[in-house]
């Protein structure tokens, strides 16, 4: 292998409820894994997302990669460092309504991480989850396990002896799934809504809603797409304008 590699994923049962997270650092010039993860007791599946990252960043911070190449499942994650964030900060890190940025703690401090590395080293990629790849197949197992309470076996040595695959297919190519524009309206989602126990979330990945909902009676979800809106939705599940929408 001659990349440096950081493989991420978070869970999180009831979103929020108990959760965890699951990274793999692949260090290119000694040729070493280690497997990062760890078990919160009441956060979000975005927030785990991050923390993901984060901890594998933090790993790699005295490392001097000279490229590294991130993969993630979370569109979130991606959409926020490489776009979002900019326009938080200019704006004291609150969103263009004015309130203050969701998961702000999380997004300075996965900033300021950033920033201990060479502009232009850090290369964002996504990863569609449960597609059956190693890497992040082995990412969701530590983030499940430890979301569940589970203390599982973290690698921690030379990359010779790891037991999982962290080859990347020719057909993933990382960039984030593209929408159609122009006079040809696109079907797919823009978000996903997901209403249980009363509260409504959005989530920007279905892996996200698919985790709060996935098992429990009673729950609703649905996409919202560009001839379907978030408004529409709520109307269809009987819920009055303007129900808090809350997010994932």
């Amino acid at each position: 292998m001659k990349k440096s590699l950081l493989f991420t994923d978070g869970a999180c049962s009831g979103n929020p409820g108990p959760g965890g997270f699951g990274a793999i650092a692949f260090d290119s010039n000694t040729q070493s894994i280690k497997e990062l993860g760890d078990a919160f007791s009441n956060t979000t599946n975005n927030q785990m997302e991050m923390k993901a990252v984060i901890e594998g960043l933090r790993w790699f911070a005295n490392r001097n990669p000279t490229e590294l190449h991130i993969w993630t499942d979370s569109s979130y994650v991606i959409q926020g460092i490489t776009a979002w964030i900019f326009g938080w900060k200019s704006k004291g890190w609150k969103t263009q309504s004015g309130q203050e940025v969701l998961n702000k703690e999380f997004w300075m401090e996965l900033f300021d991480l950033t920033q201990k590395f060479p502009r232009g080293s850090l290369k964002w990629n996504y990863v569609p989850g449960h597609s059956g790849i190693s890497g992040n197949e082995r990412c969701d197992q530590i983030a499940v396990a430890f979301s569940q309470g589970q203390s599982p076996f973290l690698f921690d040595g030379n990359f010779k002896n790891y037991g999982h695959s962290l080859e990347i297919p020719d057909h993933i190519t990382g960039a984030l799934p593209q929408r159609s524009s122009g006079s040809q309206k696109s079907s797919k989602a823009k978000t996903y809504l997901s209403y249980l126990h009363g509260e409504v979330f959005r989530h920007f990945d279905w892996a996200s809603c698919e985790r709060r909902v996935k098992g429990q009676a009673g729950a609703k979800f649905k996409k919202s797409t560009h001839t379907l809106s978030e408004e529409e939705i709520l109307k269809s599940w009987n819920l009055p304008p303007g129900t808090p929408i809350k997010e994932a």
